[in-house]
């Protein structure tokens, strides 16, 4: 799922069970990652995760902070997460994406050291990209628990992405 200078490259921090069982992004059952892209206008189209791979075709880009699949990030250990972030600053580099959005807070935290709380816009690029931070889509989200209060960040990122002077 990972192409040249993508527009956005979406970081998430590592596959839930479902997700590793099926081999998509975003499979869990009622993960709303998919229908958050096409209601913010990101995709033209309503996907599913089964055509997690068509996000090329849009210029976008999925992978994950670790690639170890767990039934809850939790259980990931600090050396996993350190790695994956060296790793992850790496791809960044290669890759050359326009926006890192990091698909959760626990994931920005992780990578970035002067991390601003809350969801947004961030001031400092990661590996050379402007950043944007996503709640993280799980409806075990109690901060953003419904659909709408989610897809406002969605759309933030939308316009910041179409924002050239930012």
């Amino acid at each position: 799922m990972l192409v040249d200078r993508p527009r956005i490259l979406f970081v998430g921090i590592n596959p839930g069970l479902r997700s590793a069982q099926l081999g998509h992004h975003f499979a869990g059952p009622g993960n709303p990652f998919w229908r958050l892209l096409h209601a913010a206008g990101i995709v033209p189209e309503s996907l599913s995760f089964e055509r997690d791979r068509d996000l090329a075709c849009y210029g976008l880009a999925l992978t994950n902070l670790c690639p170890r699949p767990t039934r809850s990030a939790t259980e990931l250990t600090p050396q996993e997460k350190a790695r994956g972030a060296r790793a992850l600053a790496a791809k960044v580099a290669r890759l050359k994406p326009s926006v890192v959005s990091f698909v959760g807070l626990t994931v920005y935290q992780q990578c970035v050291k002067d991390r601003l709380p809350g969801p947004g816009a961030k001031p400092e690029p990661f590996g050379g990209a402007r950043v944007f931070v996503l709640p993280n889509p799980s409806g075990l989200n109690a901060s953003y628990p419904g659909f709408e209060h989610k897809l406002v960040w969605y759309r933030a990122l939308a316009e910041f992405v179409r924002c050239t002077t930012c």
